[in-house]
């Protein structure tokens, strides 16, 4: 008898904090770079000539989201469970989208370039319902030595995936994967092929 009441008890205490642990909520997360796709995925780039040989440079991009910390929810029951991060987005985002366009093979550098790429992030979200879907949209600008904007436009990416609920691993899948489709939308530009040409 006393071993089927600690049975009861330890399955009582075992469920509540089952219930718990699924509940916690998804609070100052630092996010983590976990692509799933790949440049090759996406389709075909042209990547040559003064594609390849104009040294761009990176400005930290601005992040003027109305709640820099807020960057997904779940939305499968009638409470919404946000997501929030400790992590700075606008560094998160120019440190990826940066070292994406590099891997692509284009030359991207730290010091004196022939053009400046800057701009600012409009969204960076992640909605989980059935899935879960991310969107990041971009302005971005892009400037010759003497700080003539050579192109400016919006580069917008987007993912969807399969996951379990409400898990902080899918939503760093989903924003790396829109990073990377951003980084690629961005590189197919006809306006950006053209300020490269350009300086």
């Amino acid at each position: 008898m006393r071993q089927h009441c600690l049975a009861l008890a330890f399955l009582g205490s075992f469920l509540v904090n089952a219930a718990a642990f699924a509940a916690a909520p998804l609070d100052n997360i630092p996010l983590v770079w976990k692509p799933t796709s790949v440049f090759s995925e996406m389709g075909t780039l042209d990547l040559s000539g003064a594609v390849i040989t104009t040294k761009i440079r990176f400005e930290p991009l601005a992040d003027t989201r109305q709640d820099p910390a807020r960057v997904a929810e779940n939305r499968e029951k009638a409470q919404v469970r946000p997501m929030t991060t400790s992590t700075d987005v606008a560094v998160f985002v120019t440190d990826h989208l940066k070292s994406t366009v590099r891997s692509a093979g284009l030359n991207v550098v730290d010091g004196d370039a022939d053009i400046t790429v800057s701009g600012d992030i409009r969204k960076f979200f992640v909605t989980e319902d059935s899935t879960y879907n991310g969107e990041i949209s971009l302005m971005i600008h892009v400037k010759d030595r003497s700080g003539k904007e050579l192109w400016s436009g919006v580069v917008n990416g987007d993912a969807t995936r399969w996951g379990r609920s409400y898990k902080a691993e899918n939503y760093f899948e989903v924003m790396s994967d829109m990073i990377l489709r951003a980084a690629f939308n961005m590189l197919s530009s006809d306006g950006f092929h053209a300020a490269l040409a350009k300086p």
